[in-house]
């Protein structure tokens, strides 16, 4: 007996609107319909439909529909490659994280857990923005997001930034390489101004490595899902 929109809605926890959707974007197959126009969905459309849904939480819902959309286009190859892109990825910000803890280990020698900043010349935006090697718009963009907060001068208005502000851009640069949002990065400043410690910027780091490791979880369950979709059926241009 098939399926109707309201049943697949109901099994995936979504609306029958959006079983519409994913079927018009190739994450369902092939849907027949009856001589009066109604669909016709079966196990295998279910199937498909909570593969995807596993699929997005780890490979994200673009990729996730890019996947399914290459298997029933009879394009497995392509879909491989964009999961084994999602893994290369991951891997990536793997790597950054771990240069970011690297960094830690000679920033915190450096000038997080020593003596107060308190010397050193005060730099321009563009002498900043030459250390840290970014645009001055960069400087600009974390000044907006009150991560920076540079004097003005009184007559010129430009901005200067002293031994403390430096630091902490290149706090934030580094954080920013490792793929640290804003939201993140506001707090770690935070801690090392009130207390003068790296601790609230080791969380950050152990953090990101636990979610690194909850997306390969979640990517290890839909690659499951979706092995076992392959399995059962078979593509129309197969």
């Amino acid at each position: 007996m098939g399926l109707r929109p309201v049943d697949l809605a109901r099994q995936a926890g979504i609306s029958t609107q959006l079983v519409r959707n994913y079927e018009d974007v190739g994450i369902l197959p092939a849907v027949p319909r009856t001589e009066s126009g109604y669909r016709q969905y079966d196990d295998v459309h279910l199937h498909a439909l909570l593969t995807y849904r596993a699929l997005a939480p780890g490979f994200g819902r673009e990729t996730a529909t890019a996947i399914m959309s290459a298997v029933h286009d009879g394009d497995q190859a392509l879909a491989f490659r964009l999961i084994d892109a999602s893994h290369a990825a991951l891997h990536e910000q793997r790597l950054a994280t771990d240069a970011a803890s690297e960094a830690l280990g000679t920033a915190a020698e450096e000038f997080l857990d020593g003596p107060p900043v308190v010397d050193g010349p005060e730099l321009l935006v563009g002498e900043l923005a030459a250390q840290l090697g970014v645009r001055t718009s960069t400087l600009r963009v974390w000044e907006s997001a009150e991560l920076l907060t540079p004097v003005r001068e009184a007559g010129t208005k430009y901005r200067r930034y002293g031994p403390v502000q430096v630091r902490d851009a290149r706090i934030i640069a580094m954080l920013r390489r490792g793929r640290y949002g804003f939201e993140q990065i506001r707090p770690v400043l935070d801690g090392l101004r009130k207390a003068g410690s790296t601790e609230a910027l080791r969380a950050a780091l152990a953090e990101r490595r636990a979610a690194h490791d909850r997306r390969t979880r979640v990517m290890l369950h839909g690659a499951a899902l979706l092995h076992e979709y392959l399995t059962s059926w078979e593509s129309p241009a197969g």
